[in-house]
C-alpha cells in the first residue's frame, strides 16, 4: 500500500492523522515500510496493524510515544501486552499471539457499553459470535460505532443495512480470492491472506467514499 492507501484507511478511525505524522513515527522506529528501488513507501496490512496500535494507544489510553514504543518491541518479541486488546499483525495481516475473545459482558466492558446494546446487535444481526459465544478483536469498533450511532437515534435495527453492505462486500471478495484459494501451495495460501486484507481496505476506501460523496450533496 502507497502512503496515500493509508491515510485513506487510518482516516476513517483517525480523521486527524497526516502523512507528516505516519513519517515521523517511521523516524521514530515505531513502523518500517519496505522501499521501493525509486525509493518510495510500501506499507503491508501488518504495518497498517501497527499504525492503527499505535493511535489507538494514544486516543484510548494517552500513552507517550516511548512506552508505545516499548509495547511494540515487547509484541514483536512475543510478549504478552499488560492489556491484551491490542495485538499486532504478522506480516499476512493476521493478528499475532492470538486475538482477544470477548463475551458478551467483556465486550460491553471493553467498548463502554450497556451489556443490552451488544445483545440487540447480536439479534440484529449486526453481530456475530463464534461457536463458543466469543467475539473477535473487530467486534469493539463496531460496538462503539453503534453506540455513536444510537446518540442519534439510530439503533440496532437501522444498522442491519451495514451489516448486509458489508456481507455483500465480502462476497465479491471472496470471488477474486476463490482462483488463488484453489491453488494447494502454501505461497498461494499466504497471497490469498494479503489479497484478502488488502481488498477489504479498498471496500473500505469505496464505501467511504461513496458515504462522503452523498454526504456532501445533502450540504448542497
Amino acid at each position: 500500500m502507497r502512503i496515500s492507501d493509508v491515510l485513506a484507511a487510518l482516516q476513517i478511525e483517525f480523521p486527524a492523522v497526516t502523512t507528516s505524522k505516519l513519517r515521523f513515527w517511521e523516524e521514530q522506529g515505531l513502523v518500517a515500510p519496505l522501499r521501493t528501488p525509486a525509493g518510495y513507501r510500501q506499507y503491508s496490512p501488518a504495518d497498517v496493524e501497527r499504525l492503527r496500535y499505535v493511535l489507538r494507544c494514544q486516543r484510548d489510553r494517552y500513552l507517550p510515544l516511548k512506552v508505545i514504543g516499548e509495547q511494540l518491541a515487547a509484541l514483536d518479541a512475543g510478549e504478552e501486552d499488560e492489556q491484551p486488546r491490542a495485538h499486532l499483525a504478522t506480516s499476512d495481516g493476521v493478528p499475532a499471539g492470538g486475538a482477544p475473545r470477548w463475551t458478551t459482558q467483556t465486550l460491553a466492558d471493553e467498548a463502554g457499553v450497556p451489556v443490552q446494546l451488544v445483545d440487540d446487535l447480536v439479534t440484529n444481526g449486526v453481530l456475530h459470535a463464534n461457536g463458543r459465544g466469543a467475539f473477535d478483536l473487530y467486534a469493539r469498533d463496531v460496538v462503539r460505532a453503534a453506540a455513536r450511532l444510537a446518540e442519534h437515534g439510530l439503533d440496532a435495527r437501522h444498522l442491519r443495512a451495514f451489516r448486509t453492505a458489508a456481507d455483500r462486500q465480502i462476497d465479491l471478495v471472496e470471488q477474486v480470492l476463490a482462483p488463488v484459494r484453489g491453488q494447494r501451495s502454501t505461497s498461494a495460501r499466504a497471497r490469498a491472506t494479503t489479497l484478502a486484507a488488502e481488498l477489504g481496505e479498498l471496500c473500505t476506501q469505496m464505501h467511504t467514499a461513496l458515504v462522503r460523496a452523498a454526504i456532501a450533496d445533502l450540504e448542497d
